[in-house]
């Protein structure tokens, strides 16, 4: 069995930031205090804490799921006037947003954002596939990609990459990344065809694949100035995160979250 957990020889191992837990009992979440501490970003991801799941495109009451999204409006409506979220296909689209928004902006097909406008807060569902965050922090720039596998081998990192780029007018070393809580490698079996697009080499067996690994591996390979990823794992921490894969399909959903604080607030 192919197992594409190990991390080449040369390669030294990216960076570990922890998520930590925020003290707010509206809206369980986590967040990379180390990013708002260094560059003035806020990033994060909610927790399962009382079963709050915000998957809005689920066989859950949508009343309720509206609800809980209204928490996440009022914690960080001071901060952040204006929310994005898309209903995602697992593709590679990514949407750049030119200016704040007051309210909600709900757009279909993304998989990806990216702004340079303070007080727009991005976000993306995730339940095992990995959020994966990108900063500018001399131009305050900020992007975040829904990262399943088909996302990881349709580039959407690169996509995402170029996209801030080409609009915030950088270098691929000025972005820094960051891959959020995610299914491990050793909780992530995939089929032969999978991980043959993954691995790039014809495989005849099942294996294991760590998709964070994958995408550090990517990110590398376009230069990116530093690259660091979570230790949560969806599937092994699940009283912290839904993870689709180890509840056989029936969890619920998180979202991760990246934004550029609002100077009014």
């Amino acid at each position: 069995m192919t197992d594409l957990r190990a991390v080449p020889p040369a390669a030294a191992a990216p960076a570990a930031l922890r998520e930590v837990p925020v003290g707010d009992p509206a809206v369980p979440r986590m967040e990379l205090r180390e990013w708002a501490e260094r560059y003035g970003v806020v990033a994060g991801i909610t927790t399962r804490g009382r079963g709050f799941s915000l998957g809005l495109w689920s066989e859950e009451n949508v009343g309720q799921v509206m609800t809980r999204w209204r928490a996440v409006r009022a914690a960080f409506g001071s901060r952040f006037p204006g929310l994005v979220l898309s209903h995602q296909i697992h593709g590679t689209a990514v949407a750049w947003h030119r200016a704040p928004t007051s309210g909600w902006l709900i757009l279909d097909g993304i998989d990806g954002h990216a702004t340079g406008a303070s007080g727009l807060l991005l976000t993306i569902t995730v339940a095992d596939c990995i959020p994966v965050y990108l900063a500018v922090p001399d131009k305050r720039a900020v992007a975040l990609l829904h990262a399943g596998w088909r996302g990881t081998v349709g580039r959407i990192l690169e996509r995402g990459v170029e996209l801030v780029k080409r609009e915030a007018f950088v270098r691929a070393g000025d972005i820094v990344m960051h891959c959020g809580p995610g299914i491990c490698g050793a909780c992530y079996e995939v089929g032969s065809e999978v991980l043959a697009q993954l691995s790039g080499r014809a495989e005849t067996e099942p294996g294991r694949v760590d998709l964070r690994q994958v995408l550090v591996e990517q990110g590398r390979a376009l230069g990116l100035g530093e690259i660091s990823t979570s230790g949560w794992c969806s599937a092994h921490d699940r009283e912290h995160f839904f993870s689709h894969r180890a509840s056989g399909g029936r969890d619920g959903r998180m979202i991760a979250y990246v934004g550029l604080p609002s100077t009014a607030a």
